[in-house]
């Protein structure tokens, strides 16, 4: 069973059984959200986004197309990700970039993700990050722009 808080605006119908959705969520109709996940407040989903099992998405996060979240996966609170390389104003692209975040990655607070890079498995990103390029399996990056800081085992 599905705990939907009465207030968001849930369109999209492709959600596994288990899943939490908290006060204020925006989800759009073609968004796929896997089981027993646990999206907070304050969220927005587009399109063109899946969303593994067991992934927690803290607030204030906004999934644009593209991104692709594997299974227990973490994003914590307030982490910015992108889709569009160069930006305007009503400028329309045909194809935005695509971001993975592979299984059992962690994304720290606040921390930027720019779009069509790819965040390996098991992966940590400190908070406050600033991420430009992808990080590979088992590896701990911060900083801005974020740098490898050690190998991590789960």
């Amino acid at each position: 069973m599905n705990l939907i808080h009465p207030n968001t605006d849930v369109k999209a119908k492709n959600i596994g059984e288990g899943t939490r959705i908290w006060q204020y969520c925006v989800i759009l109709e073609n968004a796929v959200v896997g089981k027993n996940c646990n999206i907070n407040c304050h969220v927005f989903i587009e399109n063109d986004v899946v969303i593994g099992d067991n992934v927690t998405i803290k607030s204030g996060v906004q999934l644009w197309d593209g991104i692709r979240v594997e299974d227990n996966v973490f994003i914590g609170p307030n982490v910015t990700f992108t889709n569009d390389k160069y930006p305007r104003s009503k400028n329309y692209l045909n194809e935005l970039q695509k971001t993975i975040i592979k299984k059992g990655a962690s994304i720290g607070a606040g921390s930027v993700i720019l779009g069509g890079i790819t965040i390996g498995k098991n992966s940590m990103i400190g908070a406050g990050s600033v991420v430009t390029k992808s990080v590979p399996d088992n590896e701990l990056w911060f900083g801005n722009p974020a740098q490898f800081v050690k190998k991590i085992y789960k």
